[in-house]
C-alpha cells in the first residue's frame, strides 16, 4: 500500500487560496479535505461539517486537554483547531488529506508530522495584493492597512514552506497546485513499496 500524505496549504487573505483549493478538489479524485473544529458562531451560509465543525468552548477546552488536536489556535476569543484522528486515519490507510492552515498552525503540524508536505499559495506582486484587499474600495484605509500587514506577515515565512504556488493566472495555479499533489505520489519514499513487491517475487 502506498504511503499517505498529509498536505498543509497555507496563504495570506487576498492570495486566492480558497478558490484555488475549491478547483483542485474537482480535479483530484480521492483527496479528503481536514475539517476544522472551531467556536464561534456559524455564520450565514456556512454548513455545519462542509468546511467547520462548530463546538462549544467547554467541548473544544476538553479536546485540548486530551490531545485529540494536531494544532490550534485562540483569534479573537474564538478557537480554531485541526482534529487529529480524522487526518492520522487517512494517512493509515494510505490516502492523502489537506489542511488549510495559517502559518502558526503550519509550524505546529510540521513539528508533529515531519514528512507532511507544505504548500504556500502567493500573490504575485505588493501591488497585486493591495489591489485585493482592497476589494471594492469601501472599506476605510486604516481595515486595508491591518489586512496588508497580516498578509505581509504571512508572506515573510513562506520560506518555510516546500512549495510556492504564485496565483497570478487563477488556472495556471490551480494546475500547478495539482501537479505538485500528483507529482508528490511518484517520490519514493511513497513509492517504495511497489520495489518491495517486484523484489519479493525474485
Amino acid at each position: 500500500m502506498s504511503k499517505g500524505r498529509l498536505l498543509i496549504v497555507s496563504g495570506p487573505s487576498g492570495s486566492g487560496k480558497d478558490t484555488i483549493l475549491k478547483k483542485a478538489f474537482e480535479r483530484l479524485d480521492g483527496v479528503k479535505f481536514s475539517i476544522s473544529t472551531i467556536t464561534r458562531p456559524m455564520r450565514p451560509g456556512e454548513v455545519e461539517g462542509e468546511k467547520y465543525n462548530f463546538v462549544s468552548v467547554e467541548c473544544f477546552e476538553e479536546m485540548i486537554k486530551k490531545g485529540q488536536l494536531l494544532e490550534y489556535n485562540n483569534y479573537i476569543g474564538n478557537y480554531y483547531g485541526t482534529p487529529k484522528a480524522p487526518v492520522e486515519k487517512v494517512i493509515k490507510e494510505g490516502g492523502e488529506i489537506i489542511v488549510e492552515v495559517d502559518v502558526n498552525g503550519h509550524r505546529n503540524i510540521k513539528n508533529m508530522i515531519d514528512s507532511a508536505v507544505s504548500i504556500f499559495i502567493m500573490p504575485p506582486s505588493f501591488e497585486v495584493l493591495k489591489q485585493r484587499l482592497s476589494g471594492r474600495g469601501t472599506d476605510p484605509d486604516e481595515v486595508i492597512n491591518k489586512r496588508m500587514e497580516s498578509a505581509l506577515a504571512e508572506i515573510a515565512c513562506a520560506k518555510e514552506y516546500d512549495y510556492i504556488v504564485v496565483n497570478d493566472n487563477l488556472e495556471e495555479a490551480v494546475d500547478d497546485f495539482i501537479n505538485i499533489v500528483k507529482s508528490d505520489r511518484l517520490c519514493i519514499e511513497r513509492q517504495n513499496y511497489l520495489v518491495d513487491e517486484v523484489l519479493k517475487k525474485c
